[in-house]
C-alpha cells in the first residue's frame, strides 16, 4: 500500500514554493506602494504583477490591506538590521550607517513623508516611519544624550533629529548636489559642533 503521506522532500519543495509566492507579492506590493500608485492598485494588478491569480493573492494575505502591512513590517524588519547595526555613540560611524541608509532608501522615504496628511492608513504610516527615526537617533546617540537633563536634552534629542532627518540629507545630497564625502563631512561637523558646543 502506498504512503499517503507526502515525502519530506515535496514538503520542502511546497514550503519553498509558497514562500517564492510570498515574497512575489510583498515585492510587488513594495513597488506599487513606493513607485507606483497605491491607491489605483488593484487585486488583480498587483497578483498579475508577481505572477499569480488574484485568488492566491487572496488565499495568502487576504486583502490588498493586508499584503501591503506584511509588506511593510518586511520592510521595517530590513531598515531596523540595518540602521540598528549603527556604532552606538561613534559620530563617523553613525553618520556611515545614516548615508548608507538615504543612499539606499531615500527617494521611497521621501515619499512616506508627503504622506502626513494623505489617507488614514498612509498617513499612520508616515507617522510610524518619524517614530522609527526618532527612537534610532536616541538609540545611536545615547552616549551623546547620556546625562544631559531637562530642556538642554529637549533640545539636543531635537537637534540630532534634524541634523540626520532625511530632508537635511536630500538637501545636501540633492538639491545641492554635493558628494558623499562632503555630505559626510558636514554631517559629522553638524553633530560634532552640537555635542562639544552644549558640554
Amino acid at each position: 500500500m502506498a504512503n499517503a503521506t507526502p515525502r519530506p522532500y515535496k514538503q520542502v519543495a511546497r514550503a519553498q514554493a509558497q514562500e517564492r509566492t510570498r515574497d512575489a507579492l510583498i515585492d510587488a506590493a513594495k513597488d506599487e506602494f513606493f513607485d507606483g500608485n497605491w491607491m489605483e492598485a488593484t487585486l488583480e494588478s498587483l497578483s498579475a504583477k508577481a505572477g499569480v491569480t488574484k485568488q492566491t493573492l487572496l488565499r495568502y494575505f487576504g486583502s490588498k490591506d493586508n499584503l501591503l502591512i506584511q509588506a511593510l513590517i518586511r520592510l521595517g524588519s530590513e531598515a531596523r538590521d540595518q540602521r540598528w547595526s549603527a556604532p552606538v555613540g561613534d559620530v563617523p560611524g553613525i553618520v556611515e550607517n545614516l548615508i548608507d541608509h538615504y543612499s539606499e532608501w531615500g527617494p521611497r522615504s521621501m515619499r512616506l513623508g508627503s504622506w502626513q496628511s494623505g489617507p488614514p492608513m498612509l498617513a499612520m504610516i508616515s507617522h510610524a516611519a518619524r517614530q522609527f527615526h526618532y527612537s534610532w537617533v536616541e538609540y545611536a546617540f545615547a552616549p551623546q544624550l547620556e546625562g544631559v537633563r531637562g530642556k538642554a536634552r529637549t533640545r539636543r534629542r531635537a537637534a540630532l533629529i534634524a541634523i540626520c532627518d532625511l530632508q537635511t540629507w536630500w538637501i545636501l545630497s540633492h538639491d545641492l548636489g554635493l558628494p558623499r564625502a562632503e555630505v559626510r563631512t558636514i554631517l559629522i561637523d553638524l553633530v560634532t559642533r552640537l555635542v562639544e558646543e552644549e558640554r
